[in-house]
């Protein structure tokens, strides 16, 4: 599953059949079914969103009646489904191959940042519109003025319990230098780490963060 036109194209470079949905939105069941049947007779599924696991599972047990062997993946975010491509072997017995998925996954943190459009109480205390809200692993960690001050918390956060790369997504209409910023903090403080950066173009999500 895939939320931006970048994303996108980062899942079919690794060869995955990409199922296109909006953020905050699950994609129609016979898309995400149709999907699973062009993959092939072993599939592995990444929701990438824990909303969209429902959808992913309903579909997979659907095309599982019809002989095809499909395994729904424990991906709750874009970076964790990097994580699991990137480590995908299509020479690999399939069952192996969905063990080193989704252990991949399993040790990626994730986070985000993205705008408040309202008032409400979160774990980090009141946010109102127009703060910036750092993510980590789905619970709001930190509330700001700006996505470059958010932005540089949140992965100071993550990977202070350890990392050793980095993967940085920015969406549409993310400033500039956003990425820059956080690469430049992290090379001063951490120069152990490695960080790569993406254009996901997704909306509502100025930043994508990935700790591996």
């Amino acid at each position: 599953m895939a939320a931006g036109d970048g994303i996108a194209a980062l899942f079919e470079e690794c060869g995955a059949v990409v199922v296109r949905r909006e953020p905050g939105s699950s994609p129609p069941l016979p898309a995400m079914l149709a999907a699973i049947r062009e993959a092939g007779s072993e599939v592995a599924v990444l929701p990438n969103d824990e909303g969209v696991r429902a959808v992913a599972v309903a579909a997979s047990e659907i095309a599982r009646e019809d002989g095809v062997v499909v395994s729904v993946l424990p991906t709750k975010a874009t970076v964790q489904g990097l994580a699991a491509l990137a480590v995908h072997d299509p020479l690999r017995r399939f069952d192996d191959d969905v063990v080193a998925m989704t252990d991949a996954a399993g040790h990626t943190r994730y986070g985000h940042l993205t705008v408040a459009d309202r008032q409400a109480f979160t774990s980090a205390g009141m946010c109102t519109p127009g703060d910036v809200l750092g993510m980590i692993d789905g619970d709001v960690a930190v509330i700001g003025g700006s996505l470059t001050e958010v932005a540089a918390l949140i992965v100071d956060r993550m990977v202070a319990g350890g990392g050793e790369l980095v993967t940085l997504v920015t969406g549409a209409g993310a400033p500039v230098r956003l990425a820059a910023s956080v690469e430049e903090r992290l090379a001063a403080t951490r120069p152990d780490v490695e960080v790569v950066v993406y254009d996901g173009e997704q909306g509502g999500y100025p930043l994508l963060i990935g700790v591996e």
